[in-house]
């Protein structure tokens, strides 16, 4: 193992903590967290613990990655196109002005995540072996 995929296991291990953390902290405690930072809670929590449950099974996406990044290579689009779903609606409602402060650290922390998914992916197409076909 290089001491580049033993990087790139670190992010996947990372993203893996980070996102089932939110997914689970949300997935449990929806109105709890949104009444903490004062925002209004949706008429059904459920509107946000879908989103939750999904950032959970992202999670174990990313640990799949982390244990065998040059195999697991073909999931990293699917983790950069998320982090990119949700950057791609929050930011427009941020330049509006139409933002509350929770959602943002989110989405700074996902742009980040997305170029370094997208590096990391470029890495290890590099280590692909050969194909002798």
């Amino acid at each position: 193992m290089s001491a580049m995929t033993g990087y790139i296991r670190a992010l996947f291990y990372f993203a893996s903590l980070y996102d089932g953390f939110l997914g689970i902290l949300f997935v449990i405690a929806p109105a709890w967290v949104l009444e903490t930072v004062g925002v209004p809670v949706p008429y059904h929590v459920g509107f946000i613990q879908f989103p939750a449950a999904l950032l959970i099974v992202f999670a174990i996406m990313f640990f799949v990655v982390a244990k065998r990044p040059v195999e697991n290579r073909s999931l990293i689009p699917y983790g950069i196109m998320l982090k990119v779903s949700y950057c791609v609606v929050i930011f427009p409602y941020w330049i509006l002005g139409r933002m509350t402060i929770i959602w943002k650290p989110f989405a700074i922390a996902d742009l980040v995540f997305a170029v370094l998914f997208w590096l990391a992916y470029r890495e290890l197409g590099e280590r692909l072996p050969v194909s002798t076909q």
